[in-house]
């Protein structure tokens, strides 16, 4: 795929270093909360809206020297068994790195925890469609970035998207052991809730 350079100038300031490091910074905050609501059993929902909220998997990998675990939600595009998604800091960036130097990937998705491999789709056929789709069903992220994936030119993909890489994951198998490892903290925040809808039905007497 032809990645041309040249960007209409309402959309340069999407490739400018502040404005890189910036979001960044607020996707890294961002994504610590939603791997907890994906801990919480909120992961169901997390292509409910996607036109709001995006389409979200977290991929699990683990550090390439320290076997590190970590998680990082990314959106994604589906197409049968595989699931697209966009390393939107390019090659640099460590979820990236960790995939492709491990043999396989842990993704967690709305149905579940799977194992899939990992490719990088940049330069095949088709890729700056799935480019697009993956964009469209990012929600607001896109909108963060600055992109307006549905009314954007092909040659405007292309720019803005000129250091991204696209990722193909092939869902192979199902996991045993899921990721809702906090669904207990539903039955404290249950109880409260109980105990303050059964106080405020109690009635006052007056003395």
């Amino acid at each position: 795929m032809a990645r041309r350079q040249a960007i209409s100038p309402r959309y340069e300031r999407v490739l400018s270093p502040a404005a890189m490091d910036r979001l960044r910074r607020i996707f890294r905050s961002m994504n610590r909360g939603m791997v907890v609501m994906w801990r919480m059993g909120l992961g169901r929902w997390a292509d409910a809206w996607p036109s709001v909220g995006g389409r979200v998997l977290v991929v699990e990998h683990h550090g390439r020297k320290s076997g590190t675990q970590y998680l990082t939600p990314l959106n994604f595009a589906s197409d049968r068994d595989s699931r697209y998604c966009l390393a939107a800091f390019g090659t640099g960036a460590d979820w990236y790195r960790n995939v492709f130097a491990a043999d396989r990937a842990v993704l967690w998705l709305p149905d579940g925890r799977w194992t899939a491999t990992a490719t990088d789709a940049t330069d095949e056929a088709g890729a700056r469609e799935w480019i697009r789709q993956v964009l469209i069903d990012s929600g607001f992220a896109a909108r963060l970035f600055g992109l307006n994936p549905r009314t954007m030119t092909n040659d405007e993909i292309d720019a803005t998207t000129a250091t991204y890489r696209l990722v193909r994951f092939d869902v192979i198998d199902r996991c045993d052991e899921g990721f809702e490892d906090l669904l207990w903290v539903w039955l404290p925040v249950t109880a409260g809730a109980v105990a303050i809808a059964g106080r405020s039905m109690v009635p006052r007497h007056r003395t």
